[in-house]
């Protein structure tokens, strides 16, 4: 998987994650992409933050912006730090949480539709497509923060989605 940081023609950011760059493609041309925000259907890259490895650390993206949601690349789905439903992010209007929380489920739904659900084995999974002992695919899981830690000092990269909870 990998994450463009997009924008649209009203100049909204978001962030949207694909397959790989055709995957990207494909819906752009196919005009599939919309703002979260506005709409909009007129959606183009935005600059992005270079990844820069770090030899204490593995590899990382090194952003000048760090979101103020706390949500950072760590390779797990976000459970501990999601908001309720109906929170507002700090400076967020109810209709920028509304369709955050609409483009959230849709990237669930992309998640769960085009990658393999292996659960706790994400992390030994993880490390079997690595090192190319198992078929190269998306897959999504869950991994213990230490799990995790482990995971980025081998070099493994993979991010932590702040997926909303399904309501029962």
């Amino acid at each position: 998987m990998i994450r463009f940081d997009l924008r649209c023609r009203r100049d909204h950011h978001f962030e949207a994650w694909f397959r790989d760059n055709a995957a990207y493609d494909a819906q752009a041309e196919a005009g599939d992409l919309s703002c979260p925000v506005c709409g909009s259907d007129k959606v183009e890259k935005a600059i992005m933050a270079p990844r820069i490895a770090r030899s204490d650390r593995g590899s990382r993206a090194l952003d000048a912006e760090a979101p103020e949601t706390g949500a950072r690349e760590t390779g797990v789905p976000e459970t501990k730090a999601q908001e309720p439903k109906g929170a507002v992010a700090k400076g967020g209007s109810p209709e920028e949480a509304q369709a955050l929380r609409a483009a959230l489920e849709r990237l669930r739904d992309h998640v769960e539709a085009t990658c393999d659900n292996v659960g706790e084995a994400f992390p030994e999974e993880a490390r079997k497509i690595h090192y190319g002992e198992a078929e190269a695919r998306g897959i999504y899981g869950q991994a213990s923060e230490p799990e995790a830690e482990a995971l980025a000092e081998e070099g493994i990269e993979f991010s932590r989605l702040p997926l909303p909870r399904r309501d029962s």
